[in-house]
Protein backbone atom coordinates (compact mmCIF):
# COMPACT_ATOMS: atom_id res chain seq x y z
CA UNK A 1 0.00 0.00 0.00
CA UNK A 2 2.93 2.53 0.97
CA UNK A 3 4.38 1.66 -2.47
CA UNK A 4 1.11 2.18 -4.40
CA UNK A 5 0.25 5.51 -2.65
CA UNK A 6 4.30 6.58 -3.40
CA UNK A 7 4.00 5.84 -7.14
CA UNK A 8 -0.03 7.22 -6.97
CA UNK A 9 1.38 10.84 -5.64
CA UNK A 10 4.38 11.11 -7.73
CA UNK A 11 2.14 10.69 -11.11
CA UNK A 12 -0.21 13.32 -10.34
CA UNK A 13 2.86 15.49 -9.56
CA UNK A 14 3.65 14.97 -13.23
CA UNK A 15 0.27 15.69 -14.61
CA UNK A 16 0.36 18.96 -15.23
CA UNK A 17 3.29 18.11 -17.57
CA UNK A 18 1.36 15.72 -19.80
CA UNK A 19 -2.18 17.57 -19.81
CA UNK A 20 -1.17 19.00 -22.95
CA UNK A 21 -0.49 15.74 -24.59
CA UNK A 22 -4.08 14.50 -24.68
CA UNK A 23 -4.67 15.31 -27.99
CA UNK A 24 -2.02 13.07 -29.34
CA UNK A 25 1.79 11.83 -28.85
CA UNK A 26 3.05 13.58 -32.03
CA UNK A 27 2.42 16.77 -30.56
CA UNK A 28 5.06 19.63 -29.25
CA UNK A 29 7.42 17.91 -26.89
CA UNK A 30 6.79 18.69 -23.25
CA UNK A 31 8.44 20.60 -20.90
CA UNK A 32 11.77 18.74 -19.35
CA UNK A 33 11.08 18.92 -15.57
CA UNK A 34 13.30 17.63 -12.76
CA UNK A 35 11.32 14.08 -12.31
CA UNK A 36 11.84 11.18 -10.02
CA UNK A 37 12.59 8.64 -12.71
CA UNK A 38 15.65 6.46 -13.18
CA UNK A 39 16.55 4.64 -16.71
CA UNK A 40 17.65 1.20 -16.37
CA UNK A 41 20.05 0.02 -19.35
CA UNK A 42 20.50 -2.66 -20.69
CA UNK A 43 18.46 -4.55 -18.50
CA UNK A 44 15.77 -7.61 -19.07
CA UNK A 45 12.50 -6.53 -18.08
CA UNK A 46 8.73 -7.17 -18.18
CA UNK A 47 7.17 -4.28 -20.62
CA UNK A 48 3.06 -4.36 -19.56
CA UNK A 49 1.92 -1.25 -21.34
CA UNK A 50 -0.48 -3.38 -23.36
CA UNK A 51 -1.18 -5.80 -21.46
CA UNK A 52 -4.65 -7.59 -19.96
CA UNK A 53 -5.31 -8.55 -16.05
CA UNK A 54 -6.95 -10.88 -14.01
CA UNK A 55 -7.88 -9.48 -11.15
CA UNK A 56 -8.13 -12.08 -7.70
CA UNK A 57 -8.39 -10.76 -4.38
CA UNK A 58 -8.15 -7.49 -4.99
CA UNK A 59 -4.56 -7.52 -6.79
CA UNK A 60 -3.95 -7.22 -11.23
CA UNK A 61 -2.46 -10.15 -12.35
CA UNK A 62 -1.41 -9.20 -16.01
CA UNK A 63 0.26 -10.94 -18.81
CA UNK A 64 3.19 -8.81 -19.56
CA UNK A 65 5.72 -8.97 -22.50
CA UNK A 66 9.60 -9.59 -21.46
CA UNK A 67 12.15 -6.75 -23.11
CA UNK A 68 15.53 -6.79 -23.27
CA UNK A 69 17.15 -2.77 -23.40
CA UNK A 70 16.41 0.58 -22.13
CA UNK A 71 13.42 1.35 -20.01
CA UNK A 72 12.27 3.62 -17.27
CA UNK A 73 10.37 3.93 -14.31
CA UNK A 74 9.63 6.00 -11.26
CA UNK A 75 12.78 5.22 -8.96
CA UNK A 76 11.20 3.47 -6.27
CA UNK A 77 13.85 4.56 -3.77
CA UNK A 78 14.65 2.50 -0.48
CA UNK A 79 17.22 2.00 2.05
CA UNK A 80 19.35 -1.33 2.15
CA UNK A 81 22.53 -2.44 4.07
CA UNK A 82 23.98 -2.23 0.50
CA UNK A 83 22.64 1.80 0.45
CA UNK A 84 20.24 3.69 -1.61
CA UNK A 85 18.59 1.11 -4.15
CA UNK A 86 16.13 1.92 -6.71
CA UNK A 87 14.06 -0.26 -9.36
CA UNK A 88 16.96 -0.69 -11.47
CA UNK A 89 18.95 -2.52 -8.73
CA UNK A 90 15.79 -4.35 -7.63
CA UNK A 91 15.18 -5.19 -11.03
CA UNK A 92 19.28 -6.21 -11.72
CA UNK A 93 19.00 -8.18 -8.75
CA UNK A 94 16.13 -10.46 -10.06
CA UNK A 95 18.11 -11.66 -12.82
CA UNK A 96 19.41 -14.36 -10.43
CA UNK A 97 16.84 -14.27 -8.45
CA UNK A 98 13.47 -15.68 -10.21
CA UNK A 99 11.94 -12.45 -11.05
CA UNK A 100 12.03 -8.96 -12.92
CA UNK A 101 10.42 -5.92 -12.47
CA UNK A 102 7.96 -4.45 -14.62
CA UNK A 103 9.24 -0.78 -16.30
CA UNK A 104 7.87 1.18 -19.32
CA UNK A 105 9.17 1.56 -23.03
CA UNK A 106 7.30 3.02 -25.94
CA UNK A 107 5.58 -0.61 -27.44
CA UNK A 108 6.63 -0.43 -30.93
CA UNK A 109 3.52 -1.79 -32.85
CA UNK A 110 1.59 1.16 -31.81
CA UNK A 111 3.42 3.29 -34.45
CA UNK A 112 1.45 4.89 -37.18
CA UNK A 113 0.89 1.62 -38.73
CA UNK A 114 1.34 -0.84 -36.98
CA UNK A 115 -1.27 -3.19 -35.28
CA UNK A 116 -2.21 -1.71 -32.01
CA UNK A 117 -3.29 2.01 -30.98
CA UNK A 118 -3.53 4.36 -27.45
CA UNK A 119 -6.79 4.55 -26.52
CA UNK A 120 -7.80 7.88 -24.72
CA UNK A 121 -10.83 7.05 -22.01
CA UNK A 122 -12.38 10.55 -21.87
CA UNK A 123 -12.35 12.78 -18.87
CA UNK A 124 -13.92 16.25 -17.85
CA UNK A 125 -12.15 17.64 -20.40
CA UNK A 126 -12.85 15.56 -23.91
CA UNK A 127 -16.23 13.84 -23.19
CA UNK A 128 -17.97 15.34 -25.45
CA UNK A 129 -21.36 14.98 -25.37
CA UNK A 130 -21.04 11.76 -23.30
CA UNK A 131 -19.92 11.50 -19.99
CA UNK A 132 -16.44 10.83 -17.81
CA UNK A 133 -15.16 6.82 -18.33
CA UNK A 134 -15.22 5.47 -15.36
CA UNK A 135 -11.16 4.71 -14.18
CA UNK A 136 -10.40 0.79 -13.96
CA UNK A 137 -7.16 -0.49 -14.90
CA UNK A 138 -4.08 -2.06 -13.74
CA UNK A 139 -0.98 -0.09 -12.95
CA UNK A 140 1.70 -1.50 -13.37
CA UNK A 141 5.16 0.64 -12.68
CA UNK A 142 7.24 -1.21 -10.44
CA UNK A 143 4.71 -4.64 -10.71
CA UNK A 144 7.07 -7.82 -9.52
CA UNK A 145 7.09 -10.67 -12.55
CA UNK A 146 7.97 -14.14 -11.70
CA UNK A 147 9.50 -16.32 -13.91
CA UNK A 148 7.51 -19.17 -12.58
CA UNK A 149 4.94 -18.43 -14.80
CA UNK A 150 6.73 -18.33 -18.30
CA UNK A 151 5.43 -21.16 -20.44
CA UNK A 152 2.40 -22.48 -17.66
CA UNK A 153 -1.39 -21.93 -17.29
CA UNK A 154 -2.41 -19.15 -15.38
CA UNK A 155 -6.45 -18.57 -14.35
CA UNK A 156 -8.01 -15.89 -16.64
CA UNK A 157 -5.81 -16.30 -19.58
CA UNK A 158 -5.98 -19.28 -22.61
CA UNK A 159 -3.51 -21.76 -23.45
CA UNK A 160 -0.16 -21.46 -22.18
CA UNK A 161 2.12 -18.06 -21.32
CA UNK A 162 4.78 -17.95 -24.28
CA UNK A 163 8.03 -18.11 -23.13
CA UNK A 164 8.53 -14.65 -24.12
CA UNK A 165 5.88 -13.61 -21.41
CA UNK A 166 5.33 -13.57 -17.19
CA UNK A 167 2.91 -12.63 -15.52
CA UNK A 168 3.39 -9.26 -12.98
CA UNK A 169 1.29 -8.22 -9.84
CA UNK A 170 0.19 -5.28 -10.16
CA UNK A 171 -2.49 -3.12 -7.88
CA UNK A 172 -5.58 -2.05 -9.54
CA UNK A 173 -6.72 1.95 -9.95
CA UNK A 174 -10.38 3.15 -9.71
CA UNK A 175 -11.94 6.43 -9.38
CA UNK A 176 -10.95 6.54 -5.70
CA UNK A 177 -7.58 6.27 -6.59
CA UNK A 178 -5.98 9.94 -6.09
CA UNK A 179 -3.77 10.80 -9.73
CA UNK A 180 -5.22 7.42 -11.75
CA UNK A 181 -6.65 10.14 -13.85
CA UNK A 182 -7.11 14.01 -15.12
CA UNK A 183 -8.97 16.16 -17.00
CA UNK A 184 -8.49 14.06 -20.30
CA UNK A 185 -8.74 10.72 -18.82
CA UNK A 186 -7.14 7.78 -18.74
CA UNK A 187 -5.42 6.12 -21.68
CA UNK A 188 -5.11 2.28 -22.37
CA UNK A 189 -3.33 0.21 -25.42
CA UNK A 190 -5.57 -1.68 -27.98
CA UNK A 191 -5.64 -3.61 -31.16
CA UNK A 192 -5.95 -1.27 -34.39
CA UNK A 193 -6.28 -2.29 -38.03
CA UNK A 194 -4.33 0.11 -40.12
CA UNK A 195 -5.32 -1.13 -43.56
CA UNK A 196 -9.33 -0.98 -42.58
CA UNK A 197 -11.40 2.06 -43.82
CA UNK A 198 -11.10 5.29 -42.12
CA UNK A 199 -13.39 5.33 -39.40
CA UNK A 200 -13.24 1.33 -38.88
CA UNK A 201 -9.88 1.34 -37.93
CA UNK A 202 -10.38 1.64 -34.24
CA UNK A 203 -11.27 -1.79 -31.94
CA UNK A 204 -15.02 -1.35 -30.41
CA UNK A 205 -13.24 -4.13 -27.84
CA UNK A 206 -10.23 -1.58 -26.77
CA UNK A 207 -12.84 1.13 -26.00
CA UNK A 208 -15.32 -1.12 -24.15
CA UNK A 209 -12.39 -1.67 -21.56
CA UNK A 210 -13.19 1.68 -20.89
CA UNK A 211 -15.59 0.90 -18.79
CA UNK A 212 -15.22 -2.65 -16.53
CA UNK A 213 -18.20 -3.56 -14.30
CA UNK A 214 -17.61 -4.62 -10.99
CA UNK A 215 -13.60 -4.04 -11.63
CA UNK A 216 -12.11 -5.48 -8.76
CA UNK A 217 -14.97 -8.40 -8.76
CA UNK A 218 -12.59 -11.73 -8.49
CA UNK A 219 -12.43 -13.08 -12.50
CA UNK A 220 -12.39 -9.62 -13.87
CA UNK A 221 -10.29 -8.38 -17.35
CA UNK A 222 -8.99 -5.17 -16.80
CA UNK A 223 -6.29 -3.37 -19.23
CA UNK A 224 -3.63 -2.10 -17.75
CA UNK A 225 -3.42 1.77 -18.34
CA UNK A 226 -2.16 5.39 -17.19
CA UNK A 227 -3.55 8.84 -16.62
CA UNK A 228 -3.60 10.31 -20.17
CA UNK A 229 -0.52 11.74 -20.99
CA UNK A 230 1.82 9.38 -19.25
CA UNK A 231 3.16 7.13 -21.95
CA UNK A 232 4.05 10.66 -24.01
CA UNK A 233 5.98 11.92 -20.84
CA UNK A 234 7.66 8.84 -20.22
CA UNK A 235 8.86 8.09 -24.09
CA UNK A 236 9.87 11.83 -24.44
CA UNK A 237 12.35 11.29 -20.93
CA UNK A 238 13.53 7.17 -22.34
CA UNK A 239 13.85 8.72 -26.28
CA UNK A 240 13.86 12.17 -26.20
CA UNK A 241 12.02 14.21 -29.16
CA UNK A 242 10.25 14.20 -31.90
CA UNK A 243 7.92 11.77 -30.44
CA UNK A 244 6.87 9.10 -33.64
CA UNK A 245 3.54 9.48 -35.27
CA UNK A 246 1.02 6.89 -33.11
CA UNK A 247 -2.08 5.67 -33.94
CA UNK A 248 -4.58 7.34 -31.71
CA UNK A 249 -8.37 6.59 -30.87
CA UNK A 250 -10.42 8.67 -28.71
CA UNK A 251 -13.26 6.66 -26.91
CA UNK A 252 -16.45 7.76 -26.25
CA UNK A 253 -18.92 6.74 -23.01
CA UNK A 254 -23.01 6.91 -22.18
CA UNK A 255 -24.52 6.48 -19.12
CA UNK A 256 -26.34 2.81 -19.73
CA UNK A 257 -29.96 2.63 -17.33
CA UNK A 258 -30.54 4.36 -14.30
CA UNK A 259 -27.78 2.20 -12.28
CA UNK A 260 -24.92 4.07 -13.45
CA UNK A 261 -23.78 1.90 -15.78
CA UNK A 262 -21.10 3.68 -18.57
CA UNK A 263 -20.76 1.66 -21.82
CA UNK A 264 -17.80 3.42 -24.18
CA UNK A 265 -17.44 2.89 -28.12
CA UNK A 266 -15.33 4.25 -30.54
CA UNK A 267 -15.52 8.13 -30.79
CA UNK A 268 -12.91 8.94 -32.79
CA UNK A 269 -9.74 8.29 -34.99
CA UNK A 270 -6.72 10.59 -34.20
CA UNK A 271 -4.38 8.76 -35.98
CA UNK A 272 -2.25 11.49 -37.68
Amino acid sequence: MHRLVRIISLLAAIQMFTAISAFGFHLDPLPDPEPPFVVCKDQRYALCAEASCFVYDGVAYCKCDIKHGESISLQLSYSSPAGEQNVCDVNRQGTTNGYMVSTFSLPKDVMKGGSAAVYTCPGSADAGSGVVAPVAYGQCDGGFCFKSTRGRRIPGFTGHLRADQIICSCPISTDATPGSSDSFGFQVFGPYNPDASIGSRCSASACAACSVPNPTANGTTIPVGAPTGGGKFLALRLDGPPIPDINECLCSCQASGTNGAVSCSVGEDRTP
